[in-house]
């Protein structure tokens, strides 16, 4: 669109920048852990000359320029791919474009202003599950001014109440852990020495984050396991919800011993799982781990380069932590901080 950018454009769009910033700014949430692709024309079309990861969220500023030298200050569109964390509750989502711009949930449309204009600021409220839920968000440049923001906050969420005593109330992305079934006289786990613990898909450092249980909390245990090799880690019970938690930071009520050991999802899915659209691209030499930890057994090496399938991820904080592989049929975990990702990473499972 032919958009000239003036003084009074600038007061209006700085004026309603604060008008965000004044309702949103304590509560805002810009997500992690995005995967950008860009093409080099309007419409999505074709293959995207530029595949990059956009850790701290969308909010962009690109002025007269664009995201990269390779992409042409006007004519481009762009895809952005996370996959995030809410607590259950209903949101609301402030995007700003120009010029347009779709949002998808799940795969479902929730915003559709994919046409020249302004910069303008829409607003909508969408309801959400406790869990991990797909945002997609869209975008294209005509000319003049690029520009793009998409972020949300909380209108009306549940989030956890202490048990047990100690801690107060703690936002997770799995609603509210549960105190013991009344008439429990199983072994308990009791988290001792801080404020908060992390309960996690596996028995591992590395393992995906589920909630967090306050400190003075306990709950039913019910088994170890040792793959890590310096603490206990322990199978608990909360609510409805099934984890592990480090044992250095559990108080158990009886001698560890007497709990059986067990494994997890992981020794499950340790075989691999089928090939993605993804790849893993080291950006140093690389051991391959057994599990999500480099507290367990080194299965290979992949080099500075090396190309490897993607098909397995955690994720924590929303961005991926550790990244499942398979590198010339050795199949194994590397820590993703030091990895470039391609392809369809938003399609890998998170375990």
């Amino acid at each position: 669109m032919d958009y000239r950018f003036t003084r009074t454009h600038a007061l209006l769009i700085a004026a309603a920048a604060l008008l965000v910033l004044a309702t949103s700014v304590v509560r805002a949430d810009f997500g992690t852990g995005w995967t950008a692709q860009y093409f080099n024309n309007p419409n999505l079309q074709g293959s995207p000359i530029i595949t990059e990861a956009a850790p701290n969220g969308l909010n962009f500023n690109w002025g007269l320029g664009s995201p990269n030298a390779a992409i042409p200050v006007d004519n481009f569109s762009g895809r952005f791919t996370s996959t995030q964390l809410f607590n259950q509750g209903t949101y609301e989502f402030a995007v700003t474009s120009d010029d347009g711009v779709r949002v998808f949930i799940d795969n479902v449309t929730v915003l559709d202003q994919f046409v020249g204009r302004p910069l303008t600021t829409n607003r909508f409220q969408v309801s959400l599950t406790a869990g991990a839920h797909l945002l997609v968000v869209e975008y294209f440049e005509g000319i003049d001014q690029a520009a793009l923001q998409v972020q949300w906050f909380p209108v009306t969420v549940t989030t956890p109440t202490a048990i047990g005593g100690g801690g107060g109330a703690l936002p997770t992305p799995f609603g509210t852990p549960a105190a013991p079934t009344p008439g429990y006289t199983g072994p308990l786990a009791t988290v001792a020495g801080v404020q908060a613990l992390a309960l996690r898909t596996g028995p591992y450092a590395g393992a995906s984050y589920i909630t967090a249980l306050p400190g003075g909390s306990s709950y039913p245990v019910q088994a170890r396991n040792i793959d890590e090799g310096v603490y206990n880690w322990y199978r608990i019970q909360v609510g409805e919800r099934i984890g592990w938690a480090s044992g250095r930071f559990l108080q158990v009520s009886v001698p560890p011993e007497q709990l059986p050991l067990a494994g997890s999802i992981f020794d499950e899915i340790a075989a691999g799982a089928p090939e993605r659209n993804a790849r893993a691209i080291p950006r140093a030499q690389m051991n391959i781990r057994a599990r999500p930890s480099d507290r367990t057994n080194v299965v290979g090496e992949i080099p500075w380069g090396g190309v490897a399938s993607l098909i397995g991820r955690t994720v924590q904080g929303g961005s991926n932590r550790w990244l499942q592989i398979n590198y010339n049929g050795v199949i194994g975990w590397i820590d993703a901080r030091w990895v470039t990702t391609q392809g369809e990473v938003f399609s890998v499972p998170i375990r």
